[in-house]
């Protein structure tokens, strides 16, 4: 492995952050928020963590069709399958009240990183995949936590 094939494309790591923006915002807005505008905002957290939490199942969907030759045969409907859940958790987030959705977009997201660095130890996703993930993946948890806390 190259040290090249650790860094992460700065296309990725600049959209990465972009896309992290809308968590610190929406997070940060909440404390100075009265109460009907703080739940306005607190849907909005949700609704962005659960979209973000889909595009996350969406790389694995595309790494599973994408590396036929990685994956066995025979592991290819169950790496789809875990693909799509991430956006059932995030469509559950969306049903319940908001404060038990940051929860789910949590435990989602870590169990998200989760499978990423297990995907990218296997060969299945690029080298950079975690240096992206983990830094990002720290930035929505904390800021979903700190909606769900104020």
């Amino acid at each position: 492995m190259e040290a090249a094939d650790t860094r992460v494309p700065t296309s990725a790591a600049w959209l990465g952050g972009l896309g992290a923006a809308p968590f610190i915002g929406l997070a940060g807005a909440m404390p100075f928020l009265e109460a009907e505008p703080r739940r306005l905002v607190a849907h909005a957290l949700v609704a962005y963590g659960a979209t973000i939490l889909s595009f996350l199942g969406g790389v694995h969907w595309g790494l599973a069709i994408g590396s036929r030759t990685k994956i066995e045969p025979g592991k290819l409907p169950a790496r789809l399958v875990l693909s799509v859940i991430p956006s059932l958790a995030g469509w559950v987030a969306l049903l319940v009240p908001e404060l038990r959705g940051l929860i789910i977009l949590i435990l989602a997201i870590a169990a998200m990183l989760w499978v990423d660095i297990r995907a990218t130890r296997s060969g299945q996703a690029p080298p950079w995949y975690p240096k992206l993930r983990v830094p990002l993946s720290c930035v929505v948890m904390a800021t979903l936590l700190f909606g769900a806390i104020t």
